[in-house]
């Protein structure tokens, strides 16, 4: 799958700039990358909120309307994996960076060499990405870490996986969803599974999980359950 990189800037001249780096650090790194530009944060919001599927964001802090700042908290409500590269003129900005995690700042004009440096970090980041799992729900096509898994519900042909911040129902079969992760689950109920980080409480009839949320625990699983819990934290 090719690295995915936007670009966010109001000057076209950087735009084009920054734009013609990447494609040459693509070539010498060997990474497959797809370049979006986009002359504005709304422009982006636009294609982002059709797909989410970014790798590198490089923005520009300063920008008519809304900021790249705040394009990076937007982007951050969901996509916790996108190494984002701030583009300014000032560094006054740079405290704000730690909000969204964000890898570098870039002062204008952006050399060519310091560019490269960062892409490669951003790539090795990439490179060390943590499990995760491309789902289809509603026509969107959705790539799920599975930290970000706080259960899995079934029911008849169908499964809910519950994130913090929402819930994907797709056609799948929970066993065999279940077959698909790495590690860090348990299966408490023949139409459960819980992600055991966000486990918070475990009785003899349920597990509670961070959100005070009850889910039921199959008659006999207690002590595993238990074992298991212990072993993950």
């Amino acid at each position: 799958m090719p690295c995915r990189v936007a670009i966010c800037d109001d000057d076209k001249n950087q735009l084009n700039s920054l734009q013609s780096v990447i494609e040459k650090w693509g070539r010498i790194s060997g990474s497959s990358c797809e370049v979006s530009v986009f002359p504005s944060a709304e422009a982006f919001l636009f294609a982002y909120e059709e797909d989410k599927h970014w790798d590198i964001l490089l923005l520009d802090v300063e920008m008519e309307g809304m900021s790249g700042m705040g394009l990076a908290r937007r982007v951050r409500q969901d996509n916790l994996r996108a190494e984002i590269i701030f583009v300014t003129s000032h560094f006054e900005f740079v405290s704000e960076g730690y909000e969204v995690d964000a890898l570098h700042y870039l002062t204008k004009p952006v050399p060519e060499d310091k560019l490269m440096e960062v892409l490669d970090k951003a790539g090795e980041r990439l490179a060390a990405e943590p499990p995760s799992q491309v789902i289809t729900c509603e026509g969107e096509t959705v790539k799920l870490y599975e930290r970000d898994i706080l259960y899995v519900e079934s029911f008849r042909h169908y499964i809910s996986i519950h994130t913090k911040d929402r819930e994907y129902k797709i056609k799948e079969n929970i066993s065999a969803f279940e077959e698909r992760l790495r590690g860090g689950f348990f299966r408490i109920h023949r139409s459960y599974l819980v992600n055991l980080k966000y486990v918070i409480r475990i009785c003899r009839t349920a597990v509670t999980v961070e959100g005070g949320e009850e889910l039921p625990l199959a008659r006999g699983r207690y002590d595993q359950v238990n074992r298991a819990f212990i072993q993950e934290n």
